[in-house]
């Protein structure tokens, strides 16, 4: 079969690339002179398969006031004369509920732990240079109440096969000494020996390249597509700036541009960007200032993970804005609250980044046959969890697309 995928970022890459490997033929197109260019350039770098709770969850809501009244919040809503904005809300309030928060905890573990098994066997199969590390990860806590919540979430998600434990203060440190810094601020944390971190730019060109020498894949970049072109219930065509490419199948992995592309057929879909920002710092040989271990500030919402000699630092959720501009003021505000928790950590050479998230309101991504064409297929809304979840979903779509034995339930996916 000939498949063309739109989009080449981490989920579009891995997609076509998994679907060449299944035996079709895979063209791949994209706006972008190269993959990974847009949101899958410099976000967190944790491979974080045994935390994928989503942002919804029960205690999120009561937060929201307080949060909007901080100027160091780490949530800023700005509302737009938007409808698709407020339903997306409203959708994301519903969402909050503890009984809907726990399935879709439930339902992302398994596409989460499927992503991490298909990532360990591509990576035996292929030599690909991340700055791949399985380093363990810590969700540091400064609320003792947040803590024991904690104790609350380890217990289920044990449950699911995750294998976490909950440390106090003293032994956080001893497990990871930069977070001394933080001093009697520490309540302790929670610790995932098992979870992993590394460059999600890096890995989606290691992999492009893979595609490319593949004899039955193509790259069309610097290729936009302008529209699908529809006769009864299958796409016939996709039209791009150079020309139609013709298709049995088309899988749309193009994050926000989806929807663009979906709507003049009739189908919309819930998705909407959450911008989030992140410093690229660069560390000397030998740095001990900075977390050897990826570490998660629960409360200020921060995430820190070493790749190569970089730490990476993400942060912020900012729903309303539209654009990938650097806002200064939340650099700022990201710069000294790293500060905060490592005072030591030069950050004079750090690199500032925003990129748009695109995101559903459960926080569950949109894998699967499209309502408004019989050949058309979705793969989008992993939202800040791209990297995590890209291998899982590329491997369920092309099983669905190939008509083989699924490796997870499919239906809570279903778009």
């Amino acid at each position: 079969m000939r498949v063309c995928v739109i989009g080449a970022g981490v989920v579009g890459v891995t997609s076509a690339y998994f679907l060449a490997r299944q035996g079709h033929d895979v063209v791949l197109v994209d706006s972008r002179a190269r993959p990974a260019t847009v949101s899958s350039y410099a976000n967190g770098g944790q491979l974080s398969y045994s935390y994928v709770a989503p942002l919804a969850g029960p205690g999120v809501l009561p937060s929201v006031p307080g949060w909007l009244l901080r100027a160091d919040s780490p949530l800023r809503f700005r509302p737009r004369l938007d409808p698709h904005q407020w339903l997306w809300c409203l959708r994301f309030a519903l969402a909050c509920r503890a009984s809907v928060a726990q399935a879709s905890t439930a339902q992302l573990q398994a596409l989460s732990y499927l992503s991490r098994d298909v990532m360990h066997r591509l990576l035996e199969q292929e030599e690909l240079d991340f700055g791949h590390v399985r380093n363990g990860k810590l969700i540091a806590y400064r609320n003792p109440e947040l803590l024991e919540k904690a104790r609350k979430l380890v217990a289920y998600q044990a449950g699911l096969g995750a294998e976490q434990r909950v440390l106090d203060a003293a032994e956080t440190v001893a497990l990871e000494p930069a977070l001394a810094g933080l001093g009697r601020s520490l309540a302790g944390a929670v610790y995932t020996p098992s979870e992993e971190a590394g460059d999600c730019r890096q890995f989606t060109e290691a992999l492009f390249r893979r595609l490319k020498e593949l004899g039955n894949a193509e790259c069309r970049m610097a290729n936009p597509v302008r529209g699908l072109r529809r006769e009864g219930r299958r796409i016939v065509a996709v039209e791009t700036a150079n020309g139609d490419i013709g298709a049995d199948a088309v899988v749309l992995a193009a994050g926000m541009g989806s929807r663009a592309l979906l709507k003049p057929l009739g189908q919309d879909v819930p998705l909407y960007p959450l911008k989030g920002y992140s410093l690229s710092v660069p560390l000397a040989p030998g740095d001990d200032t900075a977390p050897a271990i990826s570490v998660t500030d629960y409360e200020r919402r921060i995430v820190y993970a070493r790749v190569g000699r970089v730490l990476r630092i993400a942060a912020m959720v900012d729903i309303g804005g539209q654009d990938a501009d650097i806002d200064p003021a939340r650099i700022d505000l990201l710069k000294r609250q790293v500060r905060e928790a490592f005072p030591h950590l030069d950050l004079s050479q750090a690199v500032p980044w925003a990129g748009l998230r695109p995101a559903t309101p459960t926080g569950k991504p949109l894998i699967g046959a499209s309502r408004v064409a019989d050949n058309l297929w979705l793969n989008i809304g992993q939202g800040a969890l791209g990297f995590t979840l890209a291998c899982g979903s590329a491997a369920l779509l092309t099983a669905q697309l190939s008509g083989m034995d699924l490796p997870i339930d499919a239906r809570p996916f279903r778009p």
